[in-house]
């Protein structure tokens, strides 16, 4: 059983990430409108979940959870002529709606997706868990990982400590947390939070200005369980941009934890990526757009 102790009985001296109850949610700048529209709901739904659960039950939950997966070992440990896939089950976005037409309703299938992505050599699943935007849910994390054995990223806006607690208590290996969306106390203290909980962090940024200034906290607390995420979508604009990835990747000393985001269609991106020393990806909306998204990775990473 996964055990997590909490603050007190840790006796270490408590820092804003460990009273999940009183942290603000802030961010540093300006934030693209759809974002801070997304942000503004999740807001609200944070502030209900926190009313309808106490503190001590979630914690309890944790403690009872199995040991989460080890994220960061498996997408980069890989031959260097070989991409790292982590696969995302995406229902619907704010900008294209519904990927499919089946997926409305009941006919859609988390698991089934995860298990032809695994299938096709998917090193980890990101699982889309925002309802309102994005149609996911919290309980796609634990069916996807009672039908694949790798590793699952909890793919949501995480803007409050509460909510690694219950990424953790659902099931969550890793998380992902958006630089545009926090600050930068904010996001240390989640960084620090999740290491404790044993999830590995995705730390995402798409502006110059955000990369400098998330770049000196990749790798802390521990080396071994932050990954840098470039999304190569503009979140003003809506438009993906492969090339941003190429742009920013020489403002990263290690790339073995880089991993693009967006934007990825054909093993010809994948080649361009490795030759900049990129060898982890994030695709979704491009394979969930296909009637087979299993044979749209293998097609993805044919070589």
């Amino acid at each position: 059983m996964f055990s997590i102790p909490s603050p007190a009985s840790a006796g270490a001296a408590q820092t804003q990430s460990d009273n999940p109850a009183t942290m603000p949610a802030m961010t540093d700048g300006d934030t693209p409108p759809v974002l801070d529209e997304i942000l503004a709901a999740k807001r609200d739904e944070v502030e209900r979940r926190k009313s309808e659960l106490p503190f001590a039950e979630l914690e309890a939950m944790v403690a009872q959870a199995d040991p989460p997966r080890n994220f960061f070992r498996a997408v980069t440990r890989k031959n260097s002529n070989e991409t790292a896939v982590i696969a995302e089950v995406k229902r619907k976005s704010p900008s294209a709606g519904l990927i499919r037409p089946e997926y409305d309703g009941d006919g859609f299938a988390p698991e089934a997706i995860a298990r032809a992505y695994a299938d096709a050599g998917a090193k980890a699943i990101s699982c889309l868990t925002d309802e309102r935007y994005f149609g996911g849910h919290l309980s796609f994390i634990q069916r996807i990982k009672e039908s694949v054995g790798l590793p699952v990223i909890r793919k949501d806006f995480i803007i409050h400590p509460w909510q690694l607690w219950e990424s953790r208590a659902a099931g969550a290996d890793a998380v992902l947390l958006i630089a545009e969306a926090l600050n930068e106390s904010m996001m240390v203290d989640l960084l620090i939070l999740a290491q404790r909980l044993g999830m590995t962090v995705l730390l995402e940024v798409h502006s110059m200005d955000n990369l400098l200034r998330v770049r000196p906290h990749v790798g802390f607390p521990h080396p071994s369980y932050c990954l840098l995420g470039i999304n190569n979508r503009d979140l003003t604009t809506m438009t993906t941009d492969l090339q941003h990835t190429l742009r920013l990747a020489d403002m990263v000393e290690d790339t073995s934890v880089l991993v693009s985001e967006s934007g990825i269609k054909t093993p010809e991106d994948l080649a361009k990526l490795r030759e900049a020393g990129v060898g982890i990806v994030l695709v979704g909306e491009h394979l969930m757009r296909q009637a087979d998204p299993g044979a749209a990775l293998r097609t993805l990473l044919a070589s």
